[in-house]
């Protein structure tokens, strides 16, 4: 059995009887730029596939070989159509005349068709004595293809059987009339789905009519082809106007750079680049061009007078310019002669040197070839000293006829005439040099406005500015005496707190003294009566104050608060390591001494405040009866540890 990919193999073995088939196809197969990915067929004579296609003018499918023509002369996708929108003649490189290909084989000979078996039908190839069934012109960007002839009987699904191994079937729209449309993927499949045209088409074996037709396969000329057509047409075009716009672009010449528009600013920024000698030659181009624009007027007379003068004011830098380049082209002149004159003197040199060589006591002992390479060089020495000699004396003839010049224009004759019109030269200057003051005097006086307005702008600006820092450093002001006023009643609202508490303590510590007062009068009238002796009475007073001093420590718990930075912190460490060294306790002028030797801007009262704060750390007693009385503060960190 043989599949549908033998009737291509049958175009290999057979390439001379090809291009009578595919005659009509050709034509439109000059641009068409085929998919080689697409094609999946066995190919048994390589060589005899491509040299049947190149001789059609097609690229070789399926085959991996060398092109018919260059990427760099063949433009890809480029369609012969495109002159019909951008313009451009297309290059048919096919043409024999232009020697890319040769000229195609004679077409007479006939192609070879064989049965191609399918599952559901068979195809038989048409009598080869036959003339080859004809095929319309193709339209442009075709991928639709007519077919007619089918079998009553043959499905949709029977259709897409044969032509699918010609390509991707995109869609397919049956008549009832025994013909369809047949849409491809790409444009060359197409051409595969024409080279079945002229086969008799049977479905299985049956002889009945209904079950053949022969196939007619031709070009169908459908919208969306043609509007796909059109799209990619239109993108090249747009491709190659953008390409041709560009290479314009890089080629024209750049323009000149644009000159702003009159305005007060941008005079004044022009009066400053007119003084500035780099950059008066632009300064002066815009200036000339707000002249010739009419930008002069009544309002800006001034300010154009003051750029105009300003421009007059570098005639005398051109003219010293000017002088010192003359002066640099005499020095040249006058090197140039030095060294002429010296060159010269040499070359006199040299020339002595030959003639003494060719006298009679030297000339002798010379050789005959020597005596010849002597005498040429002489002479051409003398040849070139000749033409020094020349270029130096027409130099000094030069300068003496400048001198000349010079003299002449001092002669009697020409001071006469200076003096018949001396009177009248000196009155017109005069009268120049009046007017100019004048304009000068005028300009002068507008400037002196201008500057006026200036300060006065100024002026008011600085005032603007200096109310503005004042108003900013006045609200700066006003918000931090709001946050001094926060701080105060915060600090206000604190010390109310405190002396609230100290109220309570204070009416606390009276009502507790009163109680104590009456049992020491109890206690006192017992001893009395009793007659206990006097150790008892300080073993009492020991007591209420110790009970004073823990009425203290509970009132100072409750109303402390904890440390409020790591200096406190550090001081209590320290107060409590010297504490713990003096079991005994200290009191707060000691303390205060030795901590002074650590911080000399802490007091006495500091360190007082921050061992009352703390009663659970430190307690005070009283030592001593009278005028030895002292009050002592001890460490009791510990005990409050045991404690509990």
């Amino acid at each position: 059995m043989v599949d549908a990919a033998a009737a291509f193999e049958s175009i290999a073995q057979c390439p001379q009887e090809l291009p009578q088939m595919m005659a009509a196809a050709a034509d439109g197969l000059g641009s068409l730029a085929l998919d080689t990915t697409q094609l999946n067929m066995s190919v048994t004579d390589p060589t005899a596939w491509a040299t049947a296609m190149n001789n059609l003018g097609m690229v070789p499918v399926g085959l991996p070989g060398q092109q018919l023509v260059s990427d760099s002369i063949c433009v890809p996708g480029f369609d012969p159509g495109l002159n019909m929108m951008t313009g451009i003649t297309p290059i048919n490189p096919m043409i024999p005349g232009l020697g890319l290909v040769p000229p195609p084989p004679p077409t007479e000979v006939a192609v070879v068709k064989e049965i191609i078996h399918c599952k559901s039908c068979t195809l038989f190839p048409q009598n080869p004595n036959l003339p080859p069934p004809s095929t319309r012109e193709r339209p442009p960007g075709c991928k639709t293809v007519f077919v007619g002839g089918l079998p009553e009987n043959a499905t949709e699904e029977i259709i897409q059987e044969v032509f699918e191994q010609c390509g991707d079937i995109t869609a397919i729209r049956k008549s009832k009339k025994n013909f369809c449309h047949i849409r491809f993927a790409e444009e060359f499949m197409v051409d595969k789905a024409i080279y079945l045209s002229g086969y008799r088409m049977r479905l299985g074996s049956s002889t009945d009519k209904k079950d053949s037709g022969r196939l007619h396969v031709d070009f169908a000329q459908a919208r969306d082809d043609f509007y796909e057509w059109e799209c990619k047409q239109r993108m090249r075009a747009r491709e190659e106007r953008h390409r041709r716009k560009l290479e314009e672009d890089r080629l024209r010449p750049p323009s000149p750079p644009a000159i702003m528009h009159y305005s007060e600013h941008e005079a004044a920024l022009l009066a400053e680049k007119l003084k500035d000698d780099s950059k008066f030659s632009e300064a002066i181009t815009v200036l000339l061009s707000w002249i010739e624009r009419g930008e002069v007027n009544r309002r800006s007379a001034n300010q154009f007078y003051s750029m105009v003068q300003s421009a007059n004011s570098h005639v005398r830098r051109l003219m010293n310019e000017k002088a010192t380049h003359e002066q640099e082209m005499e020095e040249a002149k006058e090197n140039f002669k030095n060294a002429l004159t010296g060159i010269l003197t040499q070359f006199e040199q040299i020339v002595a040197v030959f003639n003494a060589s060719t006298r009679q006591k030297a000339w002798d002992h010379f050789s005959k070839a020597q005596r010849k390479n002597i005498d040429i060089w002489r002479k051409h020495s003398e040849e070139l000293r000749n033409a020094q000699s020349e270029q130096l004396m027409g130099i000094r003839r030069e300068e003496e006829m400048e001198m000349s010049d010079d003299e002449n224009c001092d002669s009697p004759t020409k001071k006469m005439r200076v003096d018949e019109s001396a009177l009248a030269a000196q009155a017109y200057a005069l009268k120049e040099e009046n007017d100019s003051l004048r304009w000068q005097l005028d300009a002068y006086r507008n400037e002196v406005e201008l500057l006026k307005q200036e300060k006065e702008q100024l002026f008011r600006t600085e005032e603007n500015l200096t109310k503005d820092q004042q108003l900013q450093f006045l609200q700066q002001t006003m918000q931090g005496m709001q946050q001094q006023l926060l701080a105060i009643q915060e600090e206000l609202n604190n010390k109310k707190s405190e002396l609230e508490q100290a109220k309570e303590e204070q009416s606390h510590t009276q009502a507790l003294l009163k109680v104590l007062q009456e049992q020491l009068k109890g206690t006192k009238d017992l001893v009395e009566t009793n007659g206990h002796s006097h150790e008892d009475a300080n073993e009492i007073n020991v007591l209420t104050v110790a009970l004073v001093n823990q009425d203290r420590e509970n009132n100072t718990e409750k109303r402390s608060p904890g440390l409020k930075s790591e200096k406190e912190a550090l001081l209590i460490g320290i107060i409590s390591t010297f504490l713990h060294v003096h079991p005994f306790g200290a009191n707060i002028e000691y303390l205060w001494s030795y901590m002074q030797q650590l911080d000399s801007k802490i007091s006495a009262n500091e360190i007082e405040m921050l061992l009352m704060r703390l009663p659970r750390m430190f307690k005070q007693e009283f030592t001593g009866v009278g005028a030895t009385l002292e009050k002592r503060w001890k460490l009791c960190a510990f005990e409050g540890i045991k404690t509990t």
